[in-house]
């Protein structure tokens, strides 16, 4: 039975059993568990079980925020299991101690089952789980002290009746001194912890250190190829604004002196290099629009970038696949695995290539350093995988990537798009000419011409940037005599090929989306 603040108190003390978990597993996980703690593996175990469709709707709902939108949610849930374990220890014992065991050997399998787990990685878990039994017994038994004083028949101090009785204020004076100092002494370690790891696994030093070699061949940004329109997207994406979406909770932090990378599989010469060694067969500069097959109709996750890297179909010659192969699995340090077809990354008209740098430098460690591949055409879960470490020559009969069993498109060809950036839906404009104008892409092929309906009326052509190549995509204008009112304007496009884009929508599972794009824009 529970007297009045016992519950609260009883919760707090299951929440600071649960810190001190937390604090203990991060202390270890520089030593034993580098690729992160407890609550990145549970994270990406919810990342690889969830529901195509709630996938989806998380990137749809958080865009780039998905991930902390992620880490957010399970420390909300932490904290309620671990107030409700509180609860239980309290009023019947030892059934908090066994929810929270019962939480850490989850945390536990999921840090061991984890690609690249070390012998060591379930230390953490393990560690911490008894901390917080341990914290969790004693702060229960604590406050059972403070509440069984607080019931006890002691006469009241003289002249102040109100004042509490001597045994009960020394019992509740221990409890809520233990509690501050095992919770302030927690969150100090844990928080401690992860700063000296940041510390001394810093990415961006490392990445600072890297000298990419001069390219052999650059890229010309021809005159015409960037129109002068306020609101339109740039030509080419900065750094910082291009669009992130994997299964990373944590960036992996890679030393570019230990980095390897193996070719293995249905292959006569496997072959294993090094940075060093990709290096120094010299880099080109290649410009590639890249496409997540998330992006919905009008959407803003596709970004295009001057890449420095080198031709996969160099490395795969010597490799030498054998007869029958027709893919090849890439894998991420993290675990992560993307289905190419093995055409693509032979065919010598077409740059599919391993990533060192990224519009002038190095790699950002969110793009996938130290190598990454890009590759155009086909969207990113099949073809850019990031933090490379391993190339499978295999078939698409023997094996999967990791969102082919999840419903996706083992191939996915991009889909010709084109999108409006400007007008922009919600933005009223003034009547008189108004630019309309945006982006569009048929990688591979080639961007022919834009047409633009007001109201559902004739199509217009727009007036093309000058294409960098056919792997990027184009930007596009139209002037428009704008009159007072509500107006619809659809945008779409036609190959070089001289094929349509497709009018009609389907959604993004599981090969990307199609449809013309149509907005409504207010005149004043």
């Amino acid at each position: 039975m529970m007297r009045r603040g016992s519950g609260i108190w009883s919760a707090v003390s299951g929440i600071v059993a649960a810190v001190a978990f937390l604090a203990v597993a991060e202390a270890l996980v520089p030593l034993t568990s580098p690729g992160g703690g407890p609550i990145v593996a549970v994270g990406g175990f919810v990342i690889d079980v969830v529901p195509s469709p709630l996938k989806e709707f998380a990137i749809s709902t958080f865009g780039e925020n998905d991930k902390p939108a992620l880490l957010i949610g399970l420390g909300i849930a932490v904290l309620v299991s671990a107030a409700i374990a509180g609860i239980l220890q309290y009023v019947r014992r030892p059934l908090g101690v066994v929810l929270l065991a019962f939480a850490g050997m989850l945390s536990l399998l999921a840090t061991v089952t984890r690609a690249g787990a070390g012998g060591l990685s379930w230390i953490p878990s393990a560690a911490g789980t008894l901390a917080g039994s341990l914290v969790l017994i004693l702060l229960i038994a604590r406050l059972r002290a403070w509440v069984a004083a607080s019931a006890e028949n002691v006469p009241r101090i003289p002249g102040n009746p109100a004042a509490p009785q001597p045994a009960a204020a020394v019992s509740r004076r221990a409890f809520l001194r233990m509690t501050a100092i095992i919770g302030a002494t927690a969150v100090l370690a844990g928080v401690g912890a992860r700063l000296l790891g940041a510390a001394t696994s810093s990415i961006s030093a490392i990445r600072d250190e890297l000298n990419l070699p001069a390219p052999r061949t650059t890229v010309t940004v021809p005159d015409g190829a960037e129109l002068d329109v306020d609101g339109l997207t740039p030509l080419i994406t900065p750094n910082a604004d291009f669009y992130r979406v994997d299964t990373a909770l944590v960036i992996p932090t890679i030393d570019p002196a230990s980095w390897r990378l193996v070719i293995d599989g249905m292959v006569d010469r496997p072959l294993e290099f090094s940075l060093d060694d990709l290096l120094a067969r010299g880099v080109d500069e290649y410009a590639i629009t890249l496409t997540c097959v998330s992006n919905d109709v009008g959407g803003d996750l596709v970004g295009n970038a001057i890449w420095t890297g080198i031709p996969v179909r160099d490395l795969l010659a010597e490799a030498g696949p054998r007869r029958g192969a027709d893919m090849v699995l890439s894998r991420s340090v993290d675990g992560y695995s993307a289905s190419t077809p093995l055409a693509s990354l032979t065919d010598d008209g077409l740059d599919a290539i391993l990533a060192v740098g990224m519009n002038g430098e190095p790699l950002p460690a969110e793009h996938g350093f130290p190598v990454r591949m890009v590759v155009p055409g086909l969207y990113g879960y099949v073809s850019a995988t990031k933090w490379l470490t391993r190339l499978t020559v295999t078939t698409f009969a023997d094996d999967e990537a990791y969102w082919t069993p999840r419903g996706y498109s083992a191939k996915a060809p991009i889909k010709m798009s084109s999108r409006i950036d400007t007008p922009r839906i919600g933005s009223p404009v003034e009547a008189g000419t108004v630019p309309i104008a945006g982006m569009a892409w048929a990688q591979t092929v080639g961007i022919a011409q834009v047409e633009v309906s007001i109201d559902d009326g004739a199509w217009q052509q727009a007036t093309l940037s000058h294409p960098l190549s056919d792997d990027t995509w184009v930007q596009w204008v139209l002037a428009w005599d704008a009159t007072p009112g509500t107006h619809y304007i659809t945008v779409r496009a036609v190959d070089a090929d001289g094929e349509r884009q497709i009018e009609e929508r389907a959604p993004i599972y599981p090969d990307g989306s199609t449809g013309w794009q149509r907005i409504l824009i207010t005149v004043t």
